[in-house]
C-alpha cells in the first residue's frame, strides 16, 4: 500500500488545522476520475458552474463540484471538467505515460479556480497554491486578476514537494498557452523547457513566499528560491507543523502591512 505523500499530508491536514484556529478556509483541487463522487457525495454547484475558461484558444465549461469532510467541517471545491478531469487516472495514463496535455488541464484548473473565488466574492488573505499543479495561479493573480479588488489583500504562498515530482517535461507551448491574452509579462524563469523545475521556478517567481519540505533536495530550486530573496519556510511536516505555518502566514501578512519608509 502506497504511504501517504507530503502533498496529500499538507492539503488534507492544514486546512483544518488553520480552520481550528480561527481562519476561514476555502479548499481547491482538480476533480480527478478516480475519485468517486458517489461515495463522497459530490455535488454539482449550479451558481458556480456556467463558465467557460479558455485554453489554447478554446473555451472549456467549467463544472464545480462541492464535498464536505465530515471530521474535518471543511468544505472542498472540485474543479472539473470533461476534456481534462473525468479520465479515470491523474497524470499517468494505464502505461504510465505522462499525459499529453496535462499543460492544459494544469492551466484550466488555475484559472478555474481563480475564476470560483472571484465569483464567490470572498477575499483570501493568504492564497496558498500546493504542488506544480498549481504553478500558474500565482502569475495569474500578479497578471490577470492583479486589479481586481477580490485579491487586492492577498499574499500567495507556494509550496512545493519532492513526491509530486514528474519525469520528461509539458508540452513545448505550456508558457504561450499560459500566457495568452497576457501582455507586458512572461513566465521567464520556466523558458523554453517546461520541467518539473522550471515549472517550479515559475511559481516562485511570482509568488511572495515559498515553502518547501524536509525531503524537498531539488538544487536548481533551491538555489532559485535563494537566490530571489523571498521569505522561506522548510518544514518537515512533524508534530506541530500547523503552527508553523500559522506563524509563516502571520510574519508575511505582518510585513506587507509595514509601511515602506
Amino acid at each position: 500500500m502506497q504511504s501517504e505523500t507530503d502533498l496529500a499530508k499538507a492539503s488534507r491536514e492544514l486546512p483544518q488545522g488553520m480552520q481550528e484556529k480561527g481562519w476561514e478556509i476555502r479548499n481547491f483541487m482538480p476533480r480527478f476520475g478516480c475519485i468517486n463522487e458517489r461515495r463522497h457525495q459530490l455535488h454539482e454547484v449550479i451558481r458556480l458552474s456556467g463558465m467557460n475558461i479558455i485554453v489554447n484558444d478554446t473555451d472549456q465549461p467549467l463544472i464545480i463540484k462541492v464535498a464536505s469532510i465530515p471530521t474535518g467541517r471543511i468544505q472542498v471545491y472540485f474543479i472539473d471538467n470533461e476534456e481534462f478531469f473525468q479520465r479515470k487516472h491523474v497524470l499517468t495514463d494505464e502505461n504510465d505515460t505522462f499525459f499529453a496535455d496535462n499543460d492544459e488541464r494544469s492551466i484550466f484548473f488555475c484559472k478555474g479556480v481563480l475564476e470560483t473565488v472571484k465569483k464567490l466574492g470572498w477575499s483570501p488573505d493568504v492564497v496558498h497554491c500546493h504542488g506544480w499543479m498549481s504553478a500558474l495561479v500565482p502569475y495569474y493573480l500578479k497578471t490577470v486578476f492583479k486589479n481586481d479588488p477580490v485579491f487586492s489583500g492577498a499574499k500567495i504562498v507556494f509550496s512545493m514537494y519532492e513526491d509530486d515530482r514528474f519525469g520528461g517535461k509539458l508540452h513545448k507551448d505550456y508558457v504561450a498557452k499560459a500566457s495568452e491574452g497576457i501582455t507586458g509579462n512572461s513566465l521567464t524563469s520556466v523558458g523554453n523547457s517546461p520541467t518539473f523545475s522550471s515549472v517550479l521556478k515559475g511559481g516562485i517567481e511570482y509568488a511572495d513566499a515559498v515553502i518547501t519540505t524536509g525531503n524537498f533536495k531539488d538544487k536548481e530550486v533551491l538555489k532559485f528560491i535563494k537566490d530571489s530573496g523571498k521569505p522561506m519556510m522548510e518544514t518537515s511536516l512533524g508534530e506541530n507543523y500547523v503552527d508553523d505555518f500559522y506563524n509563516f502566514y502571520n510574519e508575511i501578512l505582518q510585513e506587507s502591512a509595514i509601511p515602506a519608509e
